[in-house]
C-alpha cells in the first residue's frame, strides 16, 4: 500500500490529507473537511491537472501582449507543451476577454482564452 501526502489547493482551508493507494487505486481519504478536499485528493493522485496562465504577443495592439489562461485544467504533464504553444501565438488587436487564442492547445480539448482587452492602435 502506498501512502500519499498533499495539501490540498481546493479551498482556502490548506487541509493536509493523506490518500491512500491500492495497485493505482485509491482506497482511501482522510484529513480533508470537505468535499472539494476528496474531489481534489483523489483527482490529483490519479490524473493531476492545472490551469496554465501566462501571455501571448500581441501586433497592433496598445499593449505588447495579452494576459491568457487555459479555458479549464490540462493534464499537469503536458505544462510544457502548452506553454511552447502559448509562446508562440501571436494576436492582432483587438482582442476582447474570452476571444480564442489557441484552440485545442495541444490536442488536449482546451482552449487558450484572452483575460483582458486590448485595443488597435
Amino acid at each position: 500500500m502506498e501512502k500519499r501526502e498533499l495539501t490540498c489547493i481546493g479551498c482556502p482551508m490548506g487541509c493536509q490529507i493523506t490518500v491512500e493507494l491500492e495497485n493505482g487505486e485509491v482506497t482511501s481519504v482522510t484529513g480533508n473537511t470537505c468535499g472539494i478536499g476528496d474531489k481534489y485528493a483523489r483527482n490529483e493522485v490519479t490524473h493531476p491537472e492545472r490551469t496554465v496562465t501566462s501571455t501571448s504577443i500581441v501586433l497592433g495592439g496598445d499593449k505588447p501582449r495579452v494576459s491568457v489562461k487555459t479555458a479549464s485544467n490540462i493534464p499537469k504533464d503536458k505544462i510544457n507543451a502548452v506553454m511552447k504553444e502559448i509562446d508562440s501565438a501571436v494576436m492582432h488587436a483587438p482582442i476582447h476577454i474570452g476571444d480564442i487564442v489557441v484552440k485545442n492547445v495541444c490536442g488536449t480539448g482546451v482552449n487558450v482564452i484572452a483575460t483582458r482587452n486590448v485595443e488597435a492602435i
